[in-house]
């Protein structure tokens, strides 16, 4: 678990004016001025909210990957030539990508 997730999780579940980044998760949280070590609820919040975004963002990484191939493809010639040459080269590739990493 990185830094950053722990933080969002804690920024989402107490509001951004309430959380504050320190070094290590131990003294994350600002509570009258004051940082403090999160209860120990406190951290099992943050930790169910952890491995709530980290699965939401598992979930979408078919999308990333997809995005990155799609962007490797010079899409706009590739249908051009297909309707000048009646092939169906643009839409073979875009089926490659799609199977190659499903949703």
């Amino acid at each position: 678990m990185t830094q950053r997730l722990y933080l969002t999780a804690a920024r989402n579940l107490y509001g951004l004016e309430g959380v504050h980044y320190l070094d290590e998760p131990k003294g994350l949280l600002l509570k009258d001025g004051e940082f403090v070590a999160p209860t120990p609820q406190e951290h099992s919040e943050i930790i169910v909210e952890v491995a709530r975004l980290q699965a939401a963002y598992d979930a979408l990484d078919y999308s990333r990957l997809r995005k990155a191939k799609y962007d490797l493809l010079n899409q706009d010639e590739m249908r051009y030539d297909d309707i000048k040459n009646s092939t169906t080269t643009w839409v073979d590739a875009i089926d490659a990508i799609k199977a190659a990493h499903p949703k």
